[in-house]
């Protein structure tokens, strides 16, 4: 495991930046940048960077995964599909990390393509497992749930072991690093976005690793036929659209807008997070009106 002293060096040799302005690593960020396009593919890599302080894109070009890196080992959001594990591991230890130092994996939503990786990531790492009540049993079995909008459009995944529960609220702390669990069902049951602080020096982002929230599903599935699911939807909208957050970071990129923040040189955003919600929103409104015009 890297030491204090390796870790605080590290984060010192990164230099400081005003809170609102995020520079882009010009050798890593920049090159993500070349190597991806919006929408990407799923499976196709992407090299990693540094977003800030001692938080790091590992994901590939059409999938996010975030590696937060402390002293006393690491957490990792989101572990691709089961090919972009591989990919994920790759691109840990192309920044000098070792897998094997990952402490805690969490995720986004119960879906193959951002979950599929993790039972592989946590073999390999030894790493433990947290999961809300709603996606544990997703996890435990590798099929979707019954609930889930998109029941019956997946394939089933490799099973990986659930190692503990995370509620709404809960703190993750490992060493000095502490996550908030934010409960965001709607894209799934058990979907989650995350909340955390990265600094550099005395500069510091309050990051927020939202869902997918987007309501997508099955062509027989109805948002309004199942009035208590849309109303924990609507909820959670509320809840990433009230969060401290300057800057945000999506599950699949292009959500909220990563590329082109990177080409414009500055990943911080103190709305993001309210237009990003506002967007779901819209989004869910029109989906609503179309189940209507359905009738």
């Amino acid at each position: 495991m890297m030491s204090a002293l390796f870790w605080a060096g590290l984060i010192a040799a990164m230099g400081n930046s005003e809170p609102a302005t995020v520079a882009v690593d010009e050798t890593s960020g920049q090159s993500w940048v070349q190597a991806c396009e919006d929408w990407d593919e799923w499976d196709k890599p992407g090299p990693p960077f540094r977003v800030f302080g001692n938080t790091f894109y590992v994901g590939t070009c059409g999938i996010g995964a975030i590696l937060i890196a402390g002293d006393e080992g690491h957490v990792l959001i989101d572990g691709g599909t089961e090919a972009g594990a591989e990919l994920i591991s790759a691109n840990i230890e192309a920044l000098g990390f070792d897998i094997s130092d990952i402490e805690i994996l969490l995720y986004s939503h119960e879906h193959f393509d951002h979950v599929a990786g993790i039972a592989a990531l946590q073999a390999g790492s030894g790493a433990r497992l947290l999961a809300s009540p709603a996606a544990a049993t997703v996890f435990e079995t590798g099929e979707d749930a019954a609930t889930d909008p998109q029941y019956g459009m997946h394939e089933p995944f490799p099973a990986a072991s659930v190692d503990g529960i995370v509620e709404d609220g809960d703190v993750i702390e490992l060493g000095g690093i502490a996550i908030t669990a934010v409960s965001t069902p709607g894209h799934t049951a058990g979907a989650m976005s995350w909340q955390w602080q990265s600094c550099e020096g005395e500069a510091c982002q309050t990051i927020v690793y939202a869902d997918s929230m987007s309501p997508v599903s099955a062509d027989d599935y109805r948002f309004s036929d199942h009035p208590a699911y849309l109303a924990a939807y609507r909820e959670a909208i509320e809840k990433v659209r009230a969060l401290e957050c300057t800057l945000l970071l999506t599950p699949h990129p292009t959500a909220s807008s990563m590329r082109e923040r990177l080409l414009a040189g500055n990943l911080a955003d103190p709305a993001a997070c309210r237009g990003y919600a506002d967007a779901i929103e819209q989004r869910l409104n029109r989906r609503l009106t179309d189940e209507q015009g359905g009738n």
